[in-house]
């Protein structure tokens, strides 16, 4: 299926945002996601389905600075 992800197009299987997340070798402790305009709670990626059409933005945490 067809979905967004930080703004580019891409085919994903169909799942839950956490299936996307192992998918793509992300660790769930060092993202945030977003599907839609809404922040999805850590606790619900892996109840969270994705549907085609959806927008997600993974949010990466990262250190850094002086």
């Amino acid at each position: 299926m067809q979905v967004k992800i930080n703004g580019k197009p891409e085919e994903v299987l169909g799942g839950t945002v956490m299936d996307l997340l192992k998918a793509k070798n992300i660790d769930p402790h060092m993202v945030a996601v977003e599907l839609n305009d809404a922040m999805v709670e850590r606790d619900h990626l892996g109840t969270t389905p994705v549907k085609e059409g959806d927008a997600l933005e993974f949010l990466f945490y990262m250190g850094g600075g002086r």
